[in-house]
C-alpha cells in the first residue's frame, strides 16, 4: 500500500470533456510522483475518448477495488462494466447513470478512507438526476453524504488571484431573496472564515460581502435586503471579531478592483460571483466544497459539450483542482495538528488594527 496522498477522480459526464481532461493530463508522467491517482469510470469509455481526439494512450492500472491502486501508475476503478453508448456532446440518461455509478462509488471509498481527497470532473445535471440523485449538483449531494451536526457546506470559487463563496447555489434566481437570512448569511461568513484559515492557511482573513440588488439597494431605494438581512450579518460577524467588511455593490467592487484588497468575497448568488471569477481566473479556477469534513475539488467548468471529443479542452483547471485538493488535505492537517495542545494559546492579532470597514455604497 502507497503512503503517498491517494486522489481519487470521478469520470463525470462521458458524453462530455472528462476523459479528454484526464488522458491530457496523465499524458504528464511527473503527476505520478506526487500522488497516487484513482479514477472511478470505465475503460470503454476511456478508449473511446483517446480514440476520438487522437492521442497517445495512457496506460491505466485496471484494479477492481481502491485498495488495489499502486503507486506510480495511472489506476482506474472499472465501475461500468457495462457496454454504455456514448453520443459526445448530448445530455443522455445512460451518461447520467455512469456519472452517478461512478460517484457513488467514489464517496463511498471516501468515507471508508480507501482514499484521502475526491476531484470531481463536470456532470450534467439535467441527465444525472434519477431516485437516487435528487440533488442540483455535486455541493448538494455531497453535504447529504458527509455533512455533520455541526457541518455547513460552502461552495468557493478558488484560484489565486481571487476566491468567492456564495451564499445560495444551484437555485432559480427568483427563489434568491426568499432564501436569505441574516443567519444564513452569518452562517457563510463563519465557514468561510475558517476554510481561509484552515484550509488556505490565510491567518487574518479578510472577507467582504456583497450586497443582493443594484447599488446594495441604494439605501433602500432599489430593494431592502441589504438593510434589512445583510448589514446586519456583518454587523454581527463584525461584533463577534470577523474581519468582514459590506454590503458592496457588485459591479463597482469588481470592476474597479476591490477585490483585490480582500481574501474572499461572499456573493449572494450564484451568477453574482461566478460570472466575474471565470472571466478572471477561468482556465485556473477550482471548485472547492468548504465546510465538510472531506476535501472535494472540481475545475471549474462545466462539461463542454460544444467542444466534446474535438481535442480542445484545457486541462489546466482539471490539473489545478488536483493540486489544490493535495494541498487542502495536508493544510488541514497541519492546522489541526497545531491546535492539539490544550494550553491556551495567547497570540497578537495583528492586521485588525489597521482594517478599516469601509461600507459606503458606490456610484454608478
Amino acid at each position: 500500500m502507497s503512503n503517498q496522498i491517494k486522489i481519487g477522480i470521478t469520470h463525470g459526464d462521458i458524453n462530455g470533456v472528462g476523459y479528454e481532461l484526464i488522458l491530457k493530463a496523465f499524458a504528464d508522467e511527473r503527476l505520478l510522483e506526487l500522488f497516487v491517482p484513482v479514477i472511478y469510470g470505465s475503460t470503454k469509455s476511456a478508449s473511446y475518448h483517446r480514440k476520438a481526439i487522437n492521442i497517445s494512450p495512457v496506460h491505466f492500472n485496471i484494479i477492481n477495488d481502491a485498495t488495489e491502486c499502486v503507486e506510480g501508475k495511472v489506476n482506474l476503478v472499472n465501475c461500468i462494466k457495462e457496454e454504455v453508448r456514448i453520443e459526445l456532446g448530448k445530455s443522455t440518461s445512460e451518461a447520467g447513470e455512469a456519472a452517478y455509478v461512478a460517484l457513488d462509488v467514489a464517496t463511498k471509498d471516501l468515507a471508508d478512507k480507501k482514499i484521502d481527497v475526491l476531484v470531481t470532473l463536470p456532470i450534467t445535471k439535467e441527465s444525472i438526476q434519477s431516485k437516487d440523485f435528487v440533488f442540483p449538483g455535486h455541493t448538494e449531494f455531497l453535504e447529504d453524504r458527509f455533512k455533520g451536526e455541526d457541518d455547513k457546506a460552502l461552495m468557493i470559487l478558488a484560484s489565486e488571484q481571487l476566491k468567492v463563496a456564495v451564499a445560495t447555489t444551484h437555485v432559480p434566481l427568483n427563489k434568491v431573496s426568499g432564501m436569505l437570512t441574516k443567519e444564513l448569511i452569518l452562517d457563510k461568513i463563519k465557514t468561510l472564515d475558517l476554510s481561509l484559515k484552515r484550509d488556505f492557511r490565510i491567518e487574518l482573513p479578510r472577507i467582504a460581502v456583497l450586497g443582493l440588488n443594484p447599488h446594495a439597494g441604494e439605501n433602500g431605494l432599489l430593494g431592502k435586503e441589504e438593510i434589512e438581512i445583510i448589514s446586519p450579518a456583518v454587523k454581527e460577524a463584525q461584533d463577534e471579531g470577523f474581519l468582514v467588511a459590506g454590503p458592496y455593490p457588485a459591479d463597482g467592487f469588481f470592476g474597479n478592483g476591490t477585490y483585490k484588497r480582500f481574501d474572499a468575497i461572499l456573493a449572494m448568488y450564484h451568477d453574482q460571483g461566478l460570472i466575474p471569477f471565470k472571466t478572471i481566473s477561468m482556465d485556473e479556477g477550482v471548485n472547492f466544497t468548504a465546510g465538510l469534513p472531506i476535501v472535494r475539488t472540481s475545475p471549474d467548468h462545466g462539461t463542454a459539450y460544444d467542444i466534446a471529443g474535438k481535442g480542445l479542452a484545457s486541462e489546466n483547471s482539471f490539473r489545478e483542482a488536483i493540486y489544490m485538493a493535495k494541498d487542502i488535505f495536508y493544510n488541514r492537517q497541519a492546522y489541526d495538528e497545531a491546535r492539539k495542545n490544550p494550553l491556551k494559546k495567547l497570540f497578537y492579532d495583528r492586521g485588525k488594527e489597521d482594517f478599516t470597514l469601509d461600507l459606503s455604497k458606490e456610484e454608478e
